[in-house]
């Protein structure tokens, strides 16, 4: 995968305030404080990372975003990439339990079971079966070939529950408004004792606090490191001044752009929709919030996944001037037949970046005789963004994003048969026909616009180690302690 790297116009560097040690690295994750409390299956990122550390699967994610062995200590795939094949470490649990291949393979099978009729479960329909070969061995068959499957068992619903009992490789105990973690002993986590474990290493205070507490924060000191950051709060990380600080953005793959909520108006023809699309300056984006290296795009699967033949680059050849031509004929005829120009609103999350992209967004639709209005809510908006990071490098993850039974309003059934015919294809060259077909009647539907890469950045003292940037925005919590500040 192309990795991008993605630089802010601006490194913040200032003085040391010499806040005291007391021993813990203190995370703040943008969001509500009730965010890193949530509980059950469905749960937002803060939540997730809190579960990923605590709750592990098969496969764990490093700092680098790259699947690592969790409860598997090792794992084969068959030569014809239907059968996974893991070896578990098998360790007594904090309650006492013994893990076997037998409770993972329950556990398995009831998330899964539980994820019907989601986006997630979507993306494991390719999972035939899952058997517990002998006390060590888990085996996962597939109906064909899935190379995402370890990043897909990777993601924090898959880890394995135990009842009560968690699987590591940290523990979490309530302290306030926060998360207090630690990393288990090795033995706890079935590794070998080590004598000299745990010398110099950090717990972590995990709290979820509203962006602009967050900011204030950290120019206080109060925070080591910043999670959670979005397009709608990017300029409030890039004016901190307290101490030696770097804004880092991942070099995300996913979804960032335009749902067509509301087909009514100038937007119920699929001509004018596209309209909207050829006006846009994605390029003008990244310099209206100060950032380069952003990978903007009007695909709605990325040109640079690994092992696809990419989509033809739409309008390709035309230049943006030829491009808003063929937009404002379309307005103009609308204008001629209505006796006004077409208004269309937009809903975006609120905050200073969200104002600085509907700014780029007005200007560009205004260029072409179309007037964009801000919505007051996503309820009454034509347009809402979609902003999400993808789960794995696939094109089946885009697409299953729209399926009627996760977004009816974005969809078509059309798609949806075209995927589906892909998930049972009898081999990679059918799968890949299905799947760019799909996207390209998808796209000719024109209910989404994209617009380029999720934006997602993280702020982080200079001192910080175990953090890195990496294409799925998530950073778990595990790796900062194994490194000090």
């Amino acid at each position: 995968m192309r990795r991008v790297v993605l630089t802010l116009a601006v490194l913040v560097l200032a003085a040391c305030s010499g806040r005291e040690d007391d021993g813990v690295l203190d995370v703040a994750f943008i969001g509500q404080p009730a965010d890193a409390f949530e509980q059950g299956l469905r749960i937002g990122p803060a939540a997730q990372l809190v579960r990923a550390s605590t709750q592990q699967g098969l496969v764990r994610l490093n700092a680098a975003g790259e699947v690592v062995p969790g409860i598997a200590e090792r794992w084969i795939v068959t030569d014809d990439g239907e059968s996974y094949i893991f070896r578990i470490t098998e360790f007594d649990l904090p309650n006492g339990e013994r893990l076997t291949a037998t409770m993972v393979r329950d556990s398995l099978r009831r998330t899964i079971a539980r994820l019907d009729g989601t986006s997630l479960g979507l993306d494991l329909q390719k999972v035939a079966e899952i058997r517990a070969m002998t006390g060590r061995v888990v085996e996962i068959r597939l109906k064909s070939p899935m190379p995402g499957l370890l990043q897909v068992l990777a993601q924090p619903e898959l880890g394995i529950s135990a009842e009560a009992a968690r699987t590591g490789p940290m523990s979490a105990a309530r302290d306030g408004d926060a998360w207090l973690l630690e990393a288990m002993a090795p033995e706890l986590r079935g590794q070998p004792s080590q004598p000299e474990w745990g010398e110099g290493m950090r717990a972590i205070r995990f709290q979820t606090v509203p962006a602009e507490q967050a900011a204030q924060g950290f120019q206080q000191n109060r925070y080591d490191l910043i999670l959670g950051g979005r397009i709608q709060d990017l300029p409030r990380a890039s004016t901190s001044t307290f101490s030696r600080a770097t804004v880092r953005l991942d070099s995300a793959i996913g979804l960032f752009g335009l749902d067509v909520r509301q087909q009514r108006g100038f937007l119920a023809d699929a001509a004018n929709r596209e309209a909207i699309a050829l006006a846009i300056d994605r390029n003008a984006i990244a310099s209206a919030l100060g950032i380069g290296g952003w990978s903007a795009s009007a695909r709605i699967v990325p040109a640079d996944l690994p092992g696809i033949a990419p989509s033809p680059e739409r309008w390709e050849g035309l230049s943006l001037d030829q491009r808003r031509a063929r937009a404002a004929q379309r307005a103009a005829g609308w204008r001629a037949s209505n006796g006004s120009a077409p208004s269309v609103s937009l809903a975006l999350p609120e905050g200073p970046g969200s104002d600085l992209l509907f700014a780029s967004l007005a200007k560009d639709l205004s260029a072409v005789g179309i007037v964009l209005e801000r919505a007051a809510s996503e309820a009454r908006a034509d347009m809402v963004l979609r902003d999400r990071v993808a789960r794995y490098a696939g094109p089946r993850w885009f697409l299953n994003q729209f399926n009627c039974s996760i977004s009816p309003r974005i969809c078509t059934e059309d798609v949806d048969f075209l995927v589906s015919l892909a998930t049972d294809a009898a081999n990679a060259e059918e799968e890949a026909s299905y799947l760019l077909e799909a996207e390209s009647t998808l796209a000719a539907t024109n209910l989404y616009i994209p617009l380029g890469a999720p934006i997602r950045w993280t702020q982080t003292r200079s001192e910080v180690e175990g953090f890195s940037e990496n294409p799925w925005g998530f950073h778990p919590l595990f790796p900062l302690t194994l490194a000090p500040i």
